[in-house]
């Protein structure tokens, strides 16, 4: 879309709207980027549209998710849920910070990656017990310092006191971890 920054204010406007309805994470850069227009331009369109910032949106959607999680305290979870559909998928989301780093490298210590998933994978689940049982797991490519990890949990079974999550982990639009984890759980039945 070469010709976007010509578009008329309305349209592009409504483009950026679509957009982050789309994906709500996606920050004023990369919106910049996308429209090919100036970080200004991207803060006025979203100010006219009434869009917060990246981290007001973030911080909206996780107060409506966190009292749904009944298997983990808020403080037990690595990442900010930002979405959950209990006993059907998540959203978390990591940023790789100083602390998570190998020193000489600049590259994620491998468990940060691990817990996010494990957490969400963990948290999804619509029990007061419920805990890892087992975990397949790929690391796909190292993660950086500053890169932000989305991961997405899909609950793909359930049955008498055992799910299967699958979690993907991405940096953008790049897959960076995988794992197929096996949660037990205290449920009697499936429902």
């Amino acid at each position: 879309m070469d010709a976007i920054e010509r578009l008329p204010k309305r349209q592009r406007q409504q483009l950026l709207l679509q957009e982050i309805e789309a994906n709500p994470f996606m920050t004023d850069e990369e919106l910049m980027r996308r429209f090919q227009v100036s970080i200004q331009t991207v803060r006025l369109d979203r100010l006219e549209l009434g869009i917060p910032e990246l981290r007001e949106r973030m911080k909206h959607m996780a107060v409506k998710t966190y009292d749904q999680v009944r298997s983990l305290d808020l403080e037990e979870v690595i990442g900010e849920v930002i979405d959950i559909q209990l006993d059907q998928s998540g959203i978390s989301i990591f940023e790789i910070k100083d602390e998570h780093i190998f020193s000489r490298t600049k590259i994620a210590r491998g468990h940060h990656i691990f817990s996010q998933a494990n957490s969400l994978a963990v948290a999804v689940i619509n029990d007061p017990i419920a805990l890892t049982a087992s975990a397949d797991i790929r690391f796909i490519r190292p993660v950086k310092l500053g890169e932000k990890c989305i991961s997405k949990a899909y609950v793909r079974s359930i049955s008498k006191g055992k799910a299967r999550v699958e979690v993907f982990t991405y940096v953008g639009d790049e897959a960076v971890f995988r794992g197929n984890f096996v949660i037990f759980h205290s449920k009697k039945e499936q429902h």
